[in-house]
């Protein structure tokens, strides 16, 4: 991996980085939103229809609460990568003992990995739904294809194959309108909850949490800060270049803020598509992702139940470079290997490897024959348990003069951050007692 330079040159003055002041402010969107983009992915997708088929419009408040959580952590990670030019793996690493630091990034590979073959099977089950044909054929064929793409399409127009996928997010605004909501009862849901205090409730509110505030984001919002600093030549780590953290913060807060609200404006559409037609007729229990699907077709008709599952593929191939690459970065990083898919494979063999393992294994699971929303499911509870540990290592990087400088993480974001920490640890615990 290459050093960042020690020096500002002539290129990285004040004078050139005002340019960005001017432009467009959807020119600005870049890691935030494709990782917020990424959120909902099948695993997403899948818990979301799950809570709105069992519970109808009662969870809505969920979204509503994790969106000012997600900004919290999401912007801590973002800031780490621009201020220090290193990943969180290697941010970690600067103040957590090797072994807790090896356990963490365990923790985010197993997480990941499971991820992986989880999406790759709702993928080709969704694919077979469509197209027809054999399912486990369409999860080898996307799991491929995805590797392909990442490692032979230069970084600078893969990220922009990345940008147009979120498109397919909106697939699920396309099936919300295509039924009939009761937007009186959605509203509810969201401004006035009601809570259960039931394993099954419980159980579905820590999916939710862990499919929305996963450990796979704060890993690629952070390692796509550096990516980008290495992409622009005017671009520097903000500790080596502090006249550029003007425009990059209000950037990475513009960035963060929007895709993290598509994140959960798209949950929400899912939740209340799924609560409109599933809960309303009586499908509570949702077991495939198929299922979910063609329960539409007789409820909402051909349009939505199309949108459906069109959109779990898009948002899968969005999904999955970010599960690989986040998990490759992390290895790579803890092993002080070269990395980055800015990287020719002949020039970061080493990390391609663990890039081409972690799917290999993911499309391994997707052919087990695994429940492919119980998995999917359970990847999103396996979620919420882990990111505790990871986010409280974040938040005590992004507050720390040792790491940040003098760019600490401000008193609100602080604030936030560990509010979203707590509302994670509390979920999981809460999992626990229900469970006992």
């Amino acid at each position: 991996m290459s050093t960042p330079p020690t020096s500002v040159s002539a290129a990285t003055t004040p004078a050139a980085v005002v340019a960005p002041e001017s432009q467009r402010w959807w020119t600005k969107l870049g890691p935030g939103l494709i990782t917020g983009a990424a959120d909902d992915d099948p695993s997403g997708i899948a818990t979301y229809s799950q809570a709105g088929a069992q519970f109808g419009y009662t969870v809505g408040w969920t979204l509503l609460l994790t969106y000012p959580l997600m900004m919290g952590i999401q912007l801590a990670s973002a800031r780490i990568g621009r201020v220090t030019g290193k990943n969180l793996t290697e941010t970690f690493a600067r103040f957590c003992p090797k072994w807790l630091v090896a356990a963490l990034v365990l923790l985010l590979l197993v997480a990941n990995v499971i991820n992986l073959g989880a999406d790759l099977s709702a993928m080709g089950d969704s694919a077979a739904l469509v197209a027809h044909g054999h399912a486990a054929w369409y999860a080898v064929g996307f799991g491929l294809l995805s590797l392909l793409l990442q490692v032979f399409l230069p970084y600078q127009r893969y990220v922009r194959i990345l940008k147009w996928l979120t498109l397919s997010l909106f697939a699920y605004v396309g099936v919300v309108f295509a039924v009939q909501v009761d937007w009186p009862a959605a509203a509810r849901g969201v401004f006035a909850p009601h809570f259960q205090w039931s394993r099954e409730y419980v159980t579905t509110i820590v999916a939710i949490l862990g499919t929305t505030i996963s450990p796979y984001l704060f890993f690629w919002q952070a390692s796509q800060e550096v990516e980008e600093i290495r992409r622009v030549p005017a671009d520097l780590p903000l500790r080596i270049a502090p006249h550029q953290a003007r425009l990059q913060f209000r950037r990475l807060r513009l960035d963060t803020a929007f895709g993290m609200g598509i994140s959960n404006l798209i949950a929400f559409f899912i939740i209340t598509a799924a609560a409109a037609t599933l809960h309303a007729h009586g499908q509570t229990n949702i077991e495939t992702t198929s299922q979910a699907a063609l329960a539409l077709r007789p409820i909402a008709g051909e349009f939505a139940f199309s949108l459906f599952a069109l959109g779990i593929l898009g948002t899968g191939m969005l999904a999955l470079p970010v599960l690989a690459g986040s998990a490759a970065e992390a290895v790579a990083s803890y092993f002080r290997w070269r990395k980055g898919l800015d990287l020719p494979l002949a020039k970061a063999r080493s990390f391609y490897a663990i890039l081409a393992a972690a799917m290999a294994l993911g499309v391994a699971i997707s052919l087990s024959g695994l429940n492919p929303i119980a998995a999917l499911f359970w990847a999103a509870v396996i979620n919420a348990v882990i990111s505790v540990p990871v986010m409280v290592a974040v938040m005590i990087a992004a507050s720390s003069a040792k790491v940040m400088g003098k760019m600490v993480l401000p008193k609100r974001w602080k604030v936030i951050g560990w509010l979203a920490t707590g509302a994670m640890a509390a979920a999981s615990a809460a999992l626990l007692i229900v469970s006992l």
